[in-house]
């Protein structure tokens, strides 16, 4: 009987994380035991997913938020045929595994999104749902190309999480009803039972949202949850949010405690729980029985894909150019966006984000699949387009997201944009923000998805807006960050530079950052030396000293190596847009640059000089947090003007 297998199912999935857990050692059974039933009946009944093409573009896609529930999505993964073997559970957690402590997309088949920092899984389907929509408007019967939902997992903690409200108040707003998200309402996070730390309605919550609100009352409820996804199924303009209540560590010892939360049961007390769901003790046995009704995933995924790929072959035939463009886009060859630079106009005196705001306005009069935002300061950033249409409900066609005072979310659903696939994506705000969306950024980089970020108003030039405004450590976190490309052009060819590269990044996200003032064209710099990373824009015949700068202080630095020449001194000037870059480049070409001894360089940027110290031994930045004042008082306050800085180096080398 069907009932019979799905109970056998669902006890398999129970005594796998049982088992995971506890041969790990570690692990978080609890939510993995209580919320089972509701992730078993997804993917048997309704995800469209086929297991054995688990990259299968026009997939629902689903992302566990509650990214310490790994463990049960694993168990899930090998039941329904994904290749996940019982071995690969028998290794969780451990170091090459295939299923390590929290899920990352491209290690694990089926992992749609890597997750674990609680809410920002969440957020990252709102970037999924948008881009579902987008790419199914850009082309002539756009839904026979991408037409599917997606789906999430969320806990108490996601729902704690401050990016939480931003991503919920944001999916209500774009009236996302192709995402539905599944709220386990367990009653419990790592350190007590919820109403220590929360009090809320979470229905009138997302209901005050404009989202569709369901209720399960019973967890193991199987008629209860498959009425409420069937539900969650119509488009209605809302978002759907679907909140089963269990009980955390259901079935064990520990049922209904914070201790389920993130405590393997131990061989005792998980013998008695298999025993409570009638398995057998033995370590990641599973009967026959389980696999048959999972199966039932393999067998509609398998047909849903074979009509999929004798559909698009047709559409191929129908549409030969938009299924080209679909094609390219979707390998992430936007040729359309780098055509649109070919002989960009340089001007002799412009602001970088200006220079900015030019480009991405001929990136999108040529590339459709254009979409991104800016956090409420698009006409300060210069992201403003040509078009001055808002992606909203009834503007599909709009390449601008109304993003908001909303930046974590912002980074988040970039991230999730990327992963969707198919579109070329932007976001920013001012540098010193970058704070505010800092974790989106590192999950993003550990994700490889190639974002582009634009941060603008990078130093004390700021000025009136004083050391709240003014980004000061916030250039040295972005260079930290693994898999990441940050670029501080120092003129208009240095961003044209910059833009190409983050155009065919392929596998890590670019920043650019952009300055609020003018900066004049010079005459030595180079789009191919911004892709080394560091280059000379003035070498000198036999020089004493070599000044590194980027940014506002590149002119500056030019300015100085041409009056100290006068006194005698002869300097290199290395123009270093991204650290990144010249870090990759080879040892050769890294020594033909700084060939002087590291005591005789000179490093000038108007931030902080942590991370200099690589490169030179002698590094003037600003090492405190500014002032508020107009721009060049600020600056001469500093002693960043050129005056102040030709003195200071000047005594330096003498």
């Amino acid at each position: 009987m069907e009932s019979k297998g799905i109970t056998k199912a669902i006890a398999s999935l129970r005594g796998l994380v049982i088992d995971e857990t506890n041969q790990a050692k570690s692990g978080h059974p609890g939510m993995a035991l209580d919320i089972a039933p509701a992730l078993y009946v997804l993917y048997r009944d309704f995800l469209k997913a086929d297991p054995l093409h688990p990259e299968w573009y026009n997939r629902d896609r689903f992302i566990l938020s509650s990214g310490h529930v790994s463990a049960l999505l694993y168990a899930l993964l090998h039941l329904t045929g994904y290749d996940v073997s019982l071995e690969d559970l028998r290794s969780f957690r451990q170091l090459g595994s295939k299923t390590p402590g929290h899920p990352e997309i491209g290690v694990t088949p089926g992992v749609d999104a890597s997750s674990g920092p609680l809410g920002q899984g969440f957020a990252q389907a709102i970037g999924f749902a948008l881009a579902e929509r987008k790419v199914r408007h850009l082309y002539p019967e756009g839904e026979r190309l991408c037409s599917h939902k997606t789906y999430c997992l969320v806990g108490d903690g996601c729902l704690e999480e401050g990016v939480s409200q931003e991503a919920l108040s944001f999916a209500g707003l774009e009236k996302l009803d192709r995402l539905i998200v599944i709220y386990d309402a367990n009653g419990s996070t790592l350190d007590g039972l919820t109403p220590l730390s929360m009090s809320e309605n979470q229905a009138q919550r997302f209901q005050a949202a404009n989202w569709d609100v369901q209720e399960v009352l019973d967890a193991n409820d199987i008629e209860a949850l498959r009425s409420a996804f069937k539900k969650a199924q119509k488009e209605e303009g809302k978002p759907h949010l679907i909140i089963v209540h269990s009980r955390i560590g259901y079935g064990s010892a520990y049922e209904g405690s914070n201790k389920a939360h993130g405590t393997p049961l131990g061989s005792e007390k998980g013998d008695e729980a298999k025993k409570f769901f009638g398995l057998s003790l033995e370590p990641f046995k599973v009967e026959d029985e389980a696999y048959n009704d999972a199966h039932r995933l393999l067998e509609r995924g398998s047909e849903s894909y074979l009509l999929y790929e004798k559909d698009i072959l047709e559409y191929a035939k129908k549409y030969p150019e938009a299924y080209h463009d679909f094609l390219e886009r979707n390998n992430r060859n936007f040729s359309n966006a780098l055509k649109a630079l070919e002989g960009f106009k340089l001007l002799p005196e412009e602001a970088g984000r200006s220079t900015s705001g030019r480009i991405l306005s001929l990136i999108s009069e040529k590339e459709q699949a254009l979409l991104g935002g800016a956090a409420d300061v698009a006409s300060s950033l210069k992201t403003v387009l040509p078009s001055h249409r808002y992606f909203t409900p009834e503007t599909l066609e709009g390449q601008m997201l109304p993003y908001g005072v909303r930046e974590f979310l912002m980074g988040a659903a970039q991230n999730g944009i990327m992963m969707h696939g198919g579109l070329l994506s932007f976001g920013g705000t001012f540098l010193v923000f970058a704070d505010y969306l800092k974790a989106a950024l590192r999950l993003g980089a550990l994700e490889k998805v190639p974002a582009l970020w634009l941060f603008s108003h990078d130093s004390l030039a700021v000025g009136e807006d004083g050391p709240t405004h003014q980004p000061i450590e916030q250039l040295a976190m972005l260079r930290s960050l693994p898999n990441f490309v940050t670029f501080r052009p120092g003129d208009a060819r240095e961003v044209l530079g910059a833009y190409k590269e983050a155009l065919t990044a392929k596998d890590h996200a670019t920043a650019i950052i952009l300055t609020r003032q003018n900066l004049p064209l010079l005459a030595n710099t180079l789009e191919e030396g911004v892709s080394k990373g560091a280059y000379f824009v003035h070498k000198a015949h036999n020089p004493c000293y070599q000044l590194l700068a980027s940014g506002s202080e590149l002119h500056i630095a030019l300015n100085i190596a041409d009056r100290l020449a006068k006194d005698g001194y002869e300097l290199d000037v290395v123009s270093v847009p991204s650290f990144e870059l010249f870090n990759k480049m080879d040892k050769d070409y890294q020594d033909s640059i700084l060939r002087l001894p590291h005591e005789k360089r000179i490093s000038l940027e108007m931030l902080s000089t942590f991370g200099w110290g690589k490169y030179a031994s002698i590094n003037l930045g600003i090492d405190d947090f500014g002032a508020s004042g107009p721009e060049k008082d600020v600056i001469s306050a500093y002693k960043f003007d050129e005056e102040s800085l030709y003195t200071r180096i000047k005594t330096l080398i003498a």
